[in-house]
């Protein structure tokens, strides 16, 4: 168990942490998420001890083992288990056979522990860095980025040995949908404080969102009280007859808490620009075909036809030729044999990864963005600059000094300046955090054109995708159909895991027909149903109850401020006690409000956790 107790932490003038803390109880997995910038690595660097705290205490028992997964993959050794035996306690060095059983567990054989570890795919090297860490025998992992570069087979694989994984799991990632398979907890970091919950992401930033509803219309109720007890104050502070009453207001304001505006926080606002276009395709493919090596083709006679508003995902593991496909149809490679023709009308914005290196690195954020198109005058390109967090001055930073994650946010920028009709993306999630994923989803949803995007992020494949292409079995095929669709239909051969991949109740899950699945998800639902309906009418009650008595509210605080015009004392006194058991009654709905809300959360919760486990 750790312990994260009143910790503050700053750079630069910006506070990450203000007298917060956290603590990790045994079997918990926590999901950690925040907006980039804002801390999360900086807490991971002072569990593990590469960082310290301003103020507060980490506390860690001293038997407690700490095992780290970061997203940076270096390897030293000539062999994968001389790779995997580095990560060895200092007393075990020589115990091979426990890196052997931890390289089995996770899919080597024992002729891939003698192969170099460069001579393995993404995922196996990811799986490598993790059977490093397993070694030692940690009591928590952390892991950062796991799922960066890796192809969703690995992904689906790695997310079902953490569900079976027996301690504490921290757990960074940009990926929504993988976090929530995974974690019993979220930790989130919001305005400097971390705050864990029980439940999925969904549960957490629902309740931060009704959290600042309800500060902010308590503070707004709050400032107009005590503007009315001020103006009683101020009118009848002389008046002998009602000394009483002014004490008592000057005592209760003297004992309100003054509650600040929350500050805005900054997000992505992502919103392409749409080119209106007229055709019926946007492109056609005819009899594509293309091999690096002439032995080893990636695309064979492929064919497809691209509409305008078609969300096309091509999906399927690495080094099968996703990307390949990509630059093939932004024309940045030239086929064997085939042609791709664009329509045309058509305008084009392609996102890759390694398009960075176009950017100079001499200009400033808002000279890259201005450069993009030759409509945009200096405020639309600050807008843009705003658009994807660089405001103000930081627009002004040259792209030299820009993180990695930054630059990919000035190549998405570019593409926001263009008008489009259709938008190529590879893996555009890598240097995003939840939030601004989210944001993108959105953005890509509300564009009219097309969109072809490769990428590994199941929640963009259910929220965007209508029609995928397949690469599977060294071979690439068109699905009419989502992914959802795809699951049902098709699936991933690789979900049929050895038994060495899975624990045993993962592969009992396995064999369960998709038909008593169904069953299942029926009954739980309806059961959610039963049990959920009654609590959410109770809340709907209360909210309504509440909203009647803001309303009696508002039109005594006008009847009071006529008397008050008026010098009328009986009626202010009058009405004064009106406003008082009004105030009351809403102070006690709220707290019934909280206390229903928190059975309710707790219900959805229960349920939400049995269907995740389907």
């Amino acid at each position: 168990m750790i312990n994260i107790e009143s910790i503050s932490k700053g750079f630069g003038g910006q506070e990450l942490f203000s007298d917060t803390g956290l603590q990790i109880n045994p079997g918990e997995k926590i999901g950690l998420v925040g907006r980039n910038g804002h801390g999360k690595t900086t807490l991971l660097r002072m569990i593990t001890g590469r960082e310290e705290p301003e103020t507060g205490a980490i506390r860690i028992p001293g038997d407690y083992r700490l095992g780290y997964l970061t997203q940076h993959i270096d390897f030293s050794q000539p062999t994968v288990l001389a790779e995997c035996m580095q990560g060895l306690n200092e007393n075990e060095r020589d115990h091979s056979w426990k890196a052997e059983k931890i390289l089995a567990g996770l899919g080597f054989s024992p002729e891939d522990m003698q192969q170099h570890p460069g001579d393995f795919s993404g995922g196996f090297q990811v799986r490598l860095t993790l059977a490093k860490v397993l070694v030692s025998e940690p009591d928590l992992l952390i892991l950062d980025e796991p799922t960066n570069y890796l192809d969703i087979t690995s992904i689906r694989w790695i997310a079902g040995f953490l569900r079976s994984w027996p301690r504490e799991i921290l757990l960074v990632t940009h990926d929504r949908s993988f976090m929530d398979s995974v974690v019993t907890h979220i930790a989130g970091i919001h305005r400097r404080v971390i705050r864990k919950i029980a439940g999925t992401t969904d549960k957490y930033y629902e309740q931060i969102v009704q959290d600042e509803e309800i500060y902010e219309k308590t503070r707004l109720n709050d400032e107009k009280r005590r503007r009315e007890m001020e103006l009683f104050i101020t009118r009848f502070r002389a008046k002998a007859r009602l000394a009483g009453m002014v004490q008592s207001r000057i005592k209760a304001l003297s004992k309100m808490e003054k509650r600040e505006s929350l500050s805005r926080m900054e997000s992505l606002a992502f919103s392409f620009r749409n080119l209106a276009f007229a055709g019926k395709q946007v492109i056609q493919v005819d009899d594509l075909c293309f091999a690096h090596d002439p032995d080893l083709p990636l695309i064979r006679d492929f064919n497809f036809t691209l509409a305008p508003g078609d969300r096309v995902a091509i999906i399927g593991k690495n080094g099968k030729g996703k990307t390949t496909l990509l630059k093939l149809l932004a024309q940045k490679l030239t086929p064997d044999s085939g042609r791709v023709t664009y329509n045309p009308g058509v305008e084009m914005g392609y996102f890759e990864q390694t398009n960075v290196q176009s950017l100079n690195p001499t200009s400033t954020v808002e000279e890259e963005i201005l450069l993009s198109h030759p409509d945009l005058d200096r405020q639309q390109a600050r807008n843009i600059c705003g658009a994807i967090m660089f405001e103000g001055d930081n627009a002004l930073k040259r792209i030299s000094v820009l993180s990695g994650g930054e630059k990919s946010r000035v190549m998405l920028g570019k593409l926001l300046a263009k008008p489009l009709n259709l938008v190529l993306l590879d893996e555009p999630t890598n240097h995003l955090d939840m939030e601004s994923c989210d944001s993108l989803v959105v953005a890509l949803d509300n564009f009219e054109g097309a969109v072809v995007l490769v990428t590994h992020n199941e929640m963009f494949l259910h929220a965007l995708a209508n029609r995928l292409i397949v690469f599977k079995n060294d071979t690439i095929t068109l699905f009419e159909g989502n992914y959802g669709e795809f699951l049902d239909k098709e699936g991933w051969d690789e979900e049929a895991v050895a038994a060495q991949d899975l624990p045993e109740k993962t592969l009992n899950e396995i064999k369960i027909s998709k038909k008593e699945l169904r069953k299942v998800r029926s009954d739980i639902i309806a059961e959610r149903s039963r049990q959920v309906g009654p609590l959410k009418k109770k809340v709907q009650k209360i909210e309504d109850e509440i909203e009647e008595h803001e309303t009696i509210l508002e039109g005594l605080n006008a009847e009071i401020q006529s008397a008050v015009d008026l010098k009328d004392g009986k009626n202010i006194a009058r009405i004064s006690c009106a406003i008082g058991e009004h105030q009351t009654r809403i102070d006690e709905l709220f707290d019934t409000l909280e206390k229903y809300s928190d059975e309710l959360d707790e219900q959805l919760r229960r349920f939400d956790e049995q269907l995740n486990e389907l």
